[in-house]
């Protein structure tokens, strides 16, 4: 396993690579009472924006979770290569950010389905941990 900390003008091509093949990934958000929430979700890396974007309801937990407690971690697996990716997320309602977010969303998986009450969570990352397959 390695450890980096983002510098989004040089990403390392491999792991940019992985994170925008297709592949879902497992989201984990923190309960008001300290316990891991773990679900599945689409997480789009955005480099111009310098973040990764997940959308969501703005009644799902992960929403809720996030608003109550910022810190997250989103990992995907691929056979022996893995990734996570560790931060704050902050839930964002604007107009701006919520396109955004499905635009990245869309250019990874697919486009999303209309949902008026859809939220994006931004997340600022610390740090990428992956497999050594990853590396640079």
């Amino acid at each position: 396993m390695t450890s980096w900390i983002p510098d989004w003008d040089d990403f390392p091509p491999s792991l940019l690579q992985f994170w925008s093949e297709r592949h879902l990934c497992a989201l984990t958000t923190l309960r008001t009472d300290g316990t891991p929430h773990v679900t599945p979700v689409g997480v789009a890396l955005d480099l111009e924006w310098r973040c990764a974007w997940v959308i969501t309801s703005e009644s799902s937990r992960k929403a809720v979770h996030a608003s109550a407690d910022p810190r997250v971690s989103a990992c995907q697996v691929d056979g022996r290569r893995w990734s996570t990716i560790e931060g704050r997320a902050e839930v964002r309602s604007d107009p701006r950010s919520v396109r955004r977010a499905e635009e990245r969303y869309a250019l990874r998986y697919r486009t999303p389905r209309p949902n008026p009450k859809r939220v994006a969570l931004r997340i600022e990352v610390d740090r990428f941990l992956r497999s050594s397959g990853l590396s640079t």
